[in-house]
């Protein structure tokens, strides 16, 4: 269940529309979400952080501290580690994004290792209003659409240790289309007929 103020993902209240810091509800939503993805077991273990979830959900910044236990054999970032913090987050950017009458999956993914990470390392991840525009009108002429989406964990100096591609698949829910001609045959089985 989504908290007041928030539709399809999306987490907005009026006094936090312009906002990009902390004041309007929304923010401690936002604040709560990070929380959650903190504490939630597969981040915890390998020390990966979200620094940043913008309330438009546009934005998000993760890094990952080097510790003994996310470490490899020669010292340096697992590999595992540096795929996983980039992992779920352009899926579930563009779930709140587009809202909730689309589906939004991860289909692959790539990772090519460019230096050994060592220290903090980051990434941030973006979406620009015109990406978003583009799935949604590619949808009203196609059922289903592909895009690749490609994150750069870097480290501290800056310099990329690994670059991550995600293939992405959307489509409209059923019974969602422009034209109207498709119907929503999990909602049909769920209606009763009470004779």
């Amino acid at each position: 269940m989504l908290p007041a103020g928030c539709k399809g993902g999306t987490c907005r209240t009026e006094a936090s529309k312009g906002e990009s810091e902390g004041r309007g509800v929304s923010n401690i939503v936002m604040r709560n979400i990070r929380r959650m993805i903190n504490w939630w077991p597969p981040f915890l273990g390998a020390g990966i952080r979200v620094t940043r979830w913008d309330v438009d959900w546009r934005a998000v910044d993760v890094e990952m501290k080097l510790r003994r236990w996310n470490q490899n054999y020669v010292g340096t970032h697992y590999g595992g580690s540096l795929y996983s913090m980039t992992d779920p987050f352009y899926m579930v950017m563009l779930i709140g994004n587009l809202g909730r009458e689309y589906v939004v999956w991860d289909k692959s993914a790539s990772i090519r290792f460019r230096r050994p990470g060592r220290g903090t390392v980051r990434a941030e991840f973006r979406l620009a209003e015109g990406e978003i525009e583009e799935i949604r009108k590619a949808l009203e002429k196609e059922e289903k659409i592909e895009r690749e989406f490609a994150v750069q964990v870097k480290d501290e100096s800056g310099a990329a240790v690994a670059e991550v591609k995600k293939l992405l698949h959307f489509r409209r829910k059923s019974g969602e289309s422009e034209a109207g001609n498709r119907t929503d045959h999990r909602a049909a089985k769920r209606k009763v007929d009470p004779l």
